[in-house]
């Protein structure tokens, strides 16, 4: 099939497909799942992903391809974007086979919701200063210790973990990665509330919780490569809007704006313009990176740059739009509400503005990286985050 069948016949399946709206009498996370389901069965999830492993193993033009069929539509698979863009392709790249026959697949179902447990509250943007344990006991890990700020922990199933196994050298080479059971007896999930009422983060404790060796990801205290691959992936994911459905219901999107706003005026179109070029900018950015991934080149470091661009455009736009539109947007209610309540955590996901310019100073440009103290100190002897 030629690309512009394989996109006019997902433009069918969309049309056929898509749920005009969300069922309020409904659960959302059921019906997610069923989109889900039909979604993979129709052969539109996981486009580039293997096919041993249950992708469709098909190239980056069919997913753009894909992409441009569903740009009108809000796609309802938000509660699956940490496993489709971060926890997902890390199993592909990072896991066991086994891992990837027992995962892989029901994640691209949507039978199994999956989150990603790296920060806590004394670690955030320096993750590896974390301080959750996990101990040998035989055939099994013993967990224990706190993540915060984690998005979707309140519906997954499983979460992708990065814990402290070796206390006894440098911070950066004394984590390991585990995939953990989020019904396990021991995991305490609770939702934290932001200002508009939501609860879009969690924080989640561990108490003694029991993970088999067969789900450790990676090599012992090799956790932190492990975190890399992850990262990169979540800020290419971030950048590109992975697993996040199309724009169609963004009040602030051009075409939004473009709608509600006196465009006769030259300064609003001035402002508009700016906003295009932002966008477009990101999308050719983000093309780029995913045609040098399809030719085995892997963007690296280079994701951070997406990902902070984004982040600056969001802030743009959410600012733009209640500029224009008036102190109205603030009040309860308003389409732009929730966007300006949202839009500083783009800021911080995935890495703060701050810390991606350090990575993309130091690691794209070259420039000298910032002096570390704690590079070659065993973690028991640092006094970091809640440590005493």
């Amino acid at each position: 099939m030629n690309l512009a069948d394989y996109q006019r016949a997902a433009e069918e399946w969309l049309a056929r497909n898509v749920p005009a709206d969300r069922r309020a009498d409904g659960d959302p996370i059921a019906q997610a799942k069923d989109f889900m389901a039909r979604l993979y069965d129709a052969g539109y999830s996981g486009i580039t992903w293997p096919a041993r492993w249950g992708g469709q193993g098909l190239s980056q033009e069919e997913e753009r391809a894909f992409a441009a069929a569903a740009r009108d539509y809000t796609l309802p698979t938000y509660v699956f974007s940490i496993g489709l863009g971060m926890t997902g392709p890390t199993l592909v790249d990072r896991g066991s086979d086994a891992q990837r026959e027992r995962f892989v697949r029901p994640l691209l179902r949507g039978e199994e919701v999956w989150c990603q447990l790296f920060s806590e509250p004394g670690a955030g943007s320096d993750v590896a200063s974390l301080q959750t344990k996990a101990e040998r006991d035989g055939d099994d890990w013993i967990v224990n210790g706190q993540k915060v700020w984690t998005s979707i922990a309140q519906y997954a199933d499983w979460g992708l973990l990065l814990a402290r196994t070796n206390v006894d050298v440098p911070k950066h080479k004394g984590m390991t990665m585990f995939v953990v059971d989020m019904h396990h007896p021991g995991v305490t999930v609770r939702p934290l509330k932001d200002m508009s009422g939501r609860s879009n983060f969690n924080e989640i404790f561990f108490d003694d919780v029991h993970i088999p060796d067969e789900h450790r990801v990676g090599d012992v205290d090799d956790g932190w490569s492990v975190a890399v691959t992850t990262l990169l992936h979540e800020r290419l994911s971030i950048s590109a809007g992975v697993g996040m459905g199309g724009q169609a219901d963004n009040p602030a999107s051009l075409e939004a704006l473009r709608r509600t706003l006196d465009t006769s005026d030259p300064l609003v179109r001035d402002e508009l313009v700016e906003l295009h070029i932002r966008s477009r900018a990101l999308a050719l950015f983000n093309r780029r990176l995913a045609q040098e991934t399809e030719a085995g080149l892997f963007p690296g470091a280079r994701g951070s740059a997406a990902k902070l661009l984004l982040a600056e455009l969001t802030l743009f736009q959410s600012d733009l739009a209640t500029r224009l539109a008036g102190p109205e947007s603030v009040v309860d209610g308003h389409p732009l509400g929730t966007l300006l309540a949202t839009a500083p955590g783009m800021a911080l996901g995935g890495g703060t503005n701050e810390i991606m310019r350090n990575i993309v100073g130091d690691r794209v440009l070259n420039l000298p990286p910032e002096p570390r103290v704690d590079k070659t100190v065993p973690f028991k002897d640092l006094k970091v985050g809640t440590q005493a």
